[in-house]
């Protein structure tokens, strides 16, 4: 369906208004910045910025949707015969080598990171998309599984780990001053370790 005037508009303004505020959180710190301020280096009112974004949070994270929701979109969407961790494991290979800002493989990311560290409210909406993430990804396990048991929870926890533990090694790498390009190198020799001590029952659990 063609984008209408109306929704790329509203598009744009969204994207403005995120813009303006990742400048500012970048420069001056998360906590430091009001809505009042981004509203006026934005041009618009402090009501335009909260019909966008109902939370502070959201200006900085605004492509939370995506990030909660990816784990359960890659095993929802594997192909047959593949189970959800090597569908995991595929997906994250796949960003690596494709240099992807999803894992945060992007020159100058480090500073994106350094604004969450320094704030306990981005902090805590980080751990809480996480956990939202692993949620989601349980709810695929259970219904495809129709399991009554632990399994689909103790699957989504790891493979939820898998995911954050690759996300914290990037940052860990570019935050030392290796460029994203040498950091994928690493996280794919980081993947095949991590492969290396899955278990079979982990490795072989929700073929599709």
């Amino acid at each position: 369906m063609t984008e209408g005037l109306r929704e790329r508009k509203k598009r744009q303004t969204r994207q403005h208004l995120s813009d303006v505020a990742t400048g500012l959180f970048l420069e001056r710190g998360f906590d430091a910045v009001t809505i009042a301020e981004v509203a006026a280096a934005a041009d618009v009112s402090v009501n335009t910025v909260y019909n966008y974004f109902p939370a502070k949070e959201d200006l900085f994270l605004d492509r939370e949707d995506d990030a909660v929701g990816w784990l359960a979109a890659v095993v929802r969407g594997r192909p047959a015969g593949e189970s959800a961790a090597r569908a995991v494991l595929r997906a994250l290979r796949a960003e690596t080598v494709a240099v992807s800002p999803r894992l945060g493989l992007v020159d100058g990311y480090d500073r994106f990171m350094r604004v969450i560290g320094e704030s306990q409210a981005l902090r805590s909406r980080v751990l809480d998309m996480r956990r939202r993430a692993t949620e989601a990804l349980t709810a695929v396990l259970a219904q495809e599984r129709g399991d009554d048991d632990l399994l689909p929870e103790l699957v989504a926890s790891q493979l939820g780990w898998i995911q954050s533990h690759v996300v914290e090694f990037v940052q860990r790498e570019l935050t030392a001053g290796r460029s994203a390009a040498e950091t994928s190198r690493a996280v794919l020799v980081l993947l095949d370790e991590i492969e290396d001590l899955l278990s079979e029952k982990l490795l072989a659990y929700a073929v599709a």
